[in-house]
């Protein structure tokens, strides 16, 4: 029982992040809580947010119905698992370093087609943006890890982003294009298939586009 005790501390933790106005956790509680699915970031932090809400966050997270289902379904599910089972990676997500978040999500939103899933701190200095399965996470900082040059100079990728096929690489590259996207390495196919060309955004990292090797 000593994992139902770690949900109930993961069940705390978000009635905390809710009341200190943490804003990521916003778009987790509207993910996994039926009632909260229509509401804003906004409107989701300043709503009544209650133990038993966190506890339903959890057991929804977990795949149950609720907490009593989570509770008496935890043991059942844990003698199932099986000893040698491997944790699984569900998502992941790329860090950008930006001097200006502001500046950095409009870029990503107006030119790349990319939209905000949440902006935190005042004056915000995190967030981040998705489209589709693509998630980018920046990190305002005032002072670059770089040589000005250096990135494009040697090539040093921030972020690589596969597409589904060669027909839609090249729709994305020429909308880029049409866009004024800063494009420092053309469309264009490697040796191993795949087709490949990279976008820089205002703060110099380089994010890499790809379709499948053919």
């Amino acid at each position: 029982m000593s994992n139902l005790e770690n949900l109930r501390k993961q069940a705390k933790q978000y009635l905390r992040w809710h009341r200190d106005q943490y804003y990521p956790v916003a778009a987790i509680i509207r993910e996994h809580v039926p009632r909260f699915c229509q509401l804003s970031d906004q409107e989701i932090l300043a709503a009544a947010f209650r133990l038993a809400d966190a506890q339903e966050l959890v057991a929804r997270k977990e795949g149950f119905e609720g907490w009593q289902a989570l509770r008496t379904g935890a043991c059942t599910a844990m003698s199932k698992t099986k000893q040698d089972a491997q944790p699984i990676l569900t998502s992941v997500a790329a860090h950008l370093y930006v001097r200006d978040l502001i500046a950095s999500t409009g870029f990503f939103t107006t030119k790349l087609g990319f939209a905000i899933d949440f902006i935190y701190g005042d004056p915000p200095f995190y967030g981040q943006v998705s489209r589709d399965n693509a998630r980018l996470a920046l990190r305002s900082m005032d002072e670059s890890f770089f040589a000005e040059d250096i990135r494009e100079r040697e090539g040093l990728l921030s972020a690589s982003i596969t597409l589904a096929s060669a027909d839609e690489i090249k729709q994305l590259y020429f909308a880029y294009q049409a866009a004024g996207v800063p494009l420092p390495q053309a469309l264009r196919r490697e040796p191993w298939g795949a087709r490949t060309f990279i976008v820089k955004d205002p703060d110099g990292n380089l994010i890499l586009f790809a379709s499948p090797a053919n």
